[in-house]
């Protein structure tokens, strides 16, 4: 993960590469006129000073005449030009980054939730179709289509160093697309505040290299591992009954939709929509008190006693 996960400066795919100096030039100029406008009335300042103080300069009468009117022309004049570049230069990029990609090596459904991400890789095989959360794996080189799904109110699907900003909207399916020049995770983030724990709906981009991704998505295609020990068989039976009410784990009883899929849970790098990192110390502390660390999410406190917190960590951990 890059030091700067959400910088907007640096590009690694090619969607990003058209947005990024575009992105540079209108800082650059917002600084030049934020200058030149401190400058010039530094410069009022200066001379209101030493043309009598502010007394003198308020007696003086406003009137029509030609000593100001030039400089106005010349600041219009001066202005269009960086604001016709920016114009055009938008246009270009909208033109080179906005539309889908004509050939996707990948198709992908995402739905943004509160507050968390589903995503769904689509094939046209049913068989490997599959569904996981908060982790985006792509193939390196390959651009991805993403169609973007809102599941209650508006989001917006963000990955700085991959690509720009699209909402996703209830009701309504909206493009984006993403391509990696090379192997890494990137950050991606909610962008449109959409309730309490929006600043905590993260996700990450993995970008495999291309065998590793074929590798993954086999992986993922399996169903979830037969529980072995004691332990294990009693956190399977638990969260059938208690996390199978939102939870869909395949293979098993818990087959419901509405959370995040956990049959390969460990097999990501975070939790909580990229809150904390997974592992089995922070996937306990999640299931024992979501509240406590996304206060307002949808997921609830079960109240489980010792042991089946235990038992069901046990089972949890062979998710992979």
């Amino acid at each position: 993960m890059s030091p700067t996960p959400l910088s907007y400066f640096t590009a690694d795919g090619e969607r990003a590469a058209h947005i990024v100096p575009l992105t540079w030039y209108m800082l650059i100029v917002s600084i030049v006129v934020c200058v030149v406008i401190g400058v010039m009335l530094l410069n009022g300042v200066r001379r209101a000073r030493t043309g009598g103080g502010d007394a003198q300069t308020r007696a003086i009468p406003v009137e029509r005449g030609t000593n100001g009117s030039h400089w106005i022309g010349i600041g219009v004049g001066v202005s269009l030009v960086p604001l016709i570049i920016a114009l055009v230069w938008t246009m270009i990029t909208l033109a080179a980054a906005a539309g889908p990609p004509p050939h996707p090596g990948l198709v992908l459904d995402v739905t943004a939730h509160q507050w968390w991400w589903e995503v769904q890789y689509y094939s046209d095989d049913p068989s490997q179709s599959f569904t996981t959360a908060n982790e985006i794996h792509i193939p390196v080189g390959e651009r991805v289509l993403v169609r973007l799904h809102g599941g209650d109110v508006i989001h917006s699907f963000w990955v700085p160093k991959l690509s720009g900003k699209t909402d996703a909207i209830p009701g309504q399916v909206n493009i984006s697309w993403l391509q990696a020049n090379h192997p890494g995770r990137f950050r991606g983030q909610c962008q449109e505040f959409c309730g309490l724990q929006h600043a905590y709906m993260g996700f990450e981009v993995v970008a495999d290299t291309k065998d590793d991704f074929v590798q993954w998505r086999a992986a993922q295609l399996r169903p979830a591992p037969e529980p072995i020990t004691p332990a294990q068989l009693r956190g399977q039976a638990i969260v059938e009954y208690r996390c199978g009410l939102c939870h869909e784990v395949r293979g098993t009883h818990a087959a419901a939709v509405a959370a995040p899929d956990l049959t390969h849970l460990m097999s990501r790098r975070t939790i909580a929509s990229a809150r904390l990192t997974n592992n089995p110390g922070n996937l306990l502390g999640w299931i024992q008190d979501p509240q406590g660390i996304k206060p307002g999410c949808l997921m609830p406190n079960q109240y489980l006693s010792a042991q089946q917190l235990h038992d069901i960590q046990a089972y949890l951990v062979l998710l992979r």
